[in-house]
């Protein structure tokens, strides 16, 4: 079961047969109500690849959804964002109850809606659709109902006889849906203000062992992608966080662990420059040193004098 190849869903047509449900009214975008859908064991300890944009909030589930590393359920207000092309898997949740009321929406909208409209681009730039499925959104309930507004909004024009009007009207809704989203997101870097200190206090664990290891010169300089990976979060997700919590990116985080190794090894001990640049993962002093200067306006030489 698990070599088995993501099942891909191409159109918003095949995901509805694929969940029991009546074909779309449109072929392009569909409203669900989450508690519409007929419980199915045969979607579970599979994984799936869709051709089209997720946007869901989900109550009283009796699985999981893991994507990457990470599985979470729907058990909160918690809003679910997938793009075009991203594997994610569904899973039993062991300790469900058949008896639990499944509520909630899903709102299915493949890319050739948007053809010919400034959201088309747009979306791709709304960050959150990058986001591993562990660092979804999790909403209060004033802000529940402002998307559930927006999502009736929507599948009022959805069920209307279609014109001329409809499908700006219902773009203008799913960009509100967005903006908001994105408020929201924002929001949520400040208000879960333990669990982000937390991934604030694992990075500073994680570049500390990495820089205390002796093999830095093979192993090169810790990249933005590796710093996520060990974090569990993806690149975005935690450039966002820093940003919020520090003012400062990934990268930046990184070079300060770098320079703050480099100081130290500059002040208690006789290493020569470039034995600390290699010792540090530079293949080359100069690079180190100019870095070096860029971030405390000393080379590396004046930096160990002031200590003399």
């Amino acid at each position: 079961m698990e070599n088995q190849s993501p099942i891909r869903l191409k159109t918003i047509s095949e995901f509805h047969k694929s969940r029991g449900l009546a074909q779309p009214e449109h072929p392009l975008i569909s409203v669900i109500d989450f508690g519409t859908i007929p419980r199915s064991a045969d979607i579970r300890g599979k994984s799936w690849i869709f051709d089209f944009y997720q946007v869901s909030l989900k109550r009283g589930i009796d699985f999981k959804m893991k994507y990457g590393q990470q599985a979470y359920d729907f058990d909160e207000g918690v809003l679910g964002f997938i793009a075009p092309n991203q594997v994610f898997k569904i899973e039993h949740e062991p300790h469900a109850t058949q008896n639990q009321i499944r509520s909630g929406w899903m709102l299915l909208v493949h890319p050739d809606f948007f053809w010919n409209t400034p959201l088309a681009k747009a979306i791709k730039q709304y960050e959150y659709f990058d986001y591993a499925i562990n660092e979804a959104l999790f909403l209060s309930e004033k802000e529940e109902a402002t998307l559930n507004a927006i999502i009736e909004n929507i599948r009022q024009e959805y069920h209307a006889n279609i014109d001329k009007f409809s499908k700006q009207i219902i773009i203008s809704q799913i960009e509100t849906l967005l903006s908001y989203s994105e408020r929201f997101y924002h929001r949520q870097f400040l208000t879960r203000e333990k669990s982000n200190h937390q991934v604030l206090h694992r990075l500073e664990e994680l570049l500390n062992h990495y820089f205390d290891q002796e093999d830095l010169i093979s192993r090169g300089l810790p990249s933005v992608q590796y710093v996520a990976d060990q974090l569990h979060i993806s690149q975005k997700y935690l450039s966002t966080l820093l940003k919020v919590l520090t003012g400062q990116s990934t990268q930046q985080h990184i070079h300060n662990k770098l320079i703050d190794k480099a100081k130290e090894k500059l002040s208690t001990t006789n290493l020569s420059v470039s034995e600390i640049a290699y010792a540090l993962g530079f293949e080359h002093s100069q690079s180190f040193s100019k870095l070096f200067k860029s971030k405390t306006d000393l080379s590396p030489i004046e930096f160990r004098q002031s200590f003399n």
